[in-house]
């Protein structure tokens, strides 16, 4: 509807204007400071001329192992081997780049879930596996409706933050439980009565960008702000370097400047690698997080102002 499309759409003279802020690899070699930076190359190559052990957290949306046109680069499935090969590559970089209390997420759908966990144990000591659920997919006549998608999260040692306080979920209390006549585990707020309960690797409470969401790019396979809050809560503290070899439009980025960290993000495709830097420039205005307020995360669809 007019007006109310708040889809990102740079103009080409937008995309080279804002292109000229990021980093380029040659520029790269000779970077006095890597902080708060987008670096506009392949990931494997960048990776190779960052400092070590640099990176608090590790977030990475890599290409899932099937078709994907993501503008001038395109994706192509391939057969299990040669896409573990491709995951073992760019993890080895990676993995040179974090500091011995970093931890690590990485997306997936079910295809490429298991080969994702298998080259993550080789490096890193796998500690869960999230699903959410991203309720949008089209249907299938023969199949079961693909709507839930995966993060393998890992450490690089015992020794690692997990903020638990950080990431609670808000929700209604449908049978409120009472020990002595008064409320056990939960309060009333304005007549709602709520409960701050601790997450579980199953979260229901996503949103995917659509067009009247602020956050929304035209990038095929853009993650929600939310998702990745979830993830730069759990596993930084504030001021912490949070790294994404697989920048896409910037979520990851973005999210962890509005969440009081440091950012590094690297992407090949200049269109995307200019979405990033106009949403950066936007969250110097606008640090809200649809869904997160008040320090918790919210229930998909809910009110936060119902639910006070």
């Amino acid at each position: 509807m007019p007006g109310r499309n708040k889809t990102i759409i740079l103009t080409q003279k937008q995309e080279r204007e804002l292109c000229r802020r990021c980093l380029s690899l040659s520029a790269l070699k000779n970077a006095p400071v890597l902080t708060d930076t987008v670096i506009c190359a392949d990931c494997i190559k960048a990776m190779a001329l960052m400092p070590a052990e640099s990176v608090d957290l590790l977030i990475a949306d890599p290409p899932y192992n099937m078709y994907k046109d993501f503008g001038k680069v395109k994706f192509t499935p391939s057969d299990r081997e040669t896409y573990l090969e491709y995951t073992l590559a760019w993890l080895t970089q990676a993995k040179r780049l974090l500091k011995p209390t970093a931890s690590v997420y990485v997306c997936c759908d079910w295809r490429s879930s298991s080969v994702i966990e298998e080259a993550l144990s080789q490096f890193f000591t796998v500690r869960s596996r999230i699903t959410w659920q991203r309720e949008k997919g089209r249907g299938a006549k023969a199949n079961w409706k693909n709507s839930m998608e995966d993060i393998w999260y890992a450490t690089l040692s015992d020794d690692f933050t997990f903020d638990l306080d950080a990431v609670k979920q808000r929700r209604r209390v449908k049978a409120p439980y009472r020990e002595g006549g008064k409320a056990k585990d939960w309060r009333e707020e304005n007549g709602v009565k709520l409960r701050d309960t601790c997450p579980s690797n199953f979260w229901d409470d996503i949103c995917v960008p659509y067009w009247s969401m602020a956050e929304n790019t035209e990038h095929p396979t853009q993650k929600p702000e939310k998702l990745i809050a979830k993830l730069i809560l759990a596993s930084s503290r504030e001021g912490d370097t949070v790294f994404d070899p697989f920048l896409g439009s910037g979520t990851t980025a973005v999210t962890a400047k509005k969440l009081k960290r440091h950012y590094i993000g690297i992407e090949c495709e200049k269109r995307w690698c200019a979405d990033s830097i106009y949403r950066l420039d936007a969250a110097e205005n606008d640090p809200s997080i649809q869904g997160y307020e008040g320090g918790v995360f919210w229930e998909r669809n809910s009110d936060p102002g119902d639910m006070k």
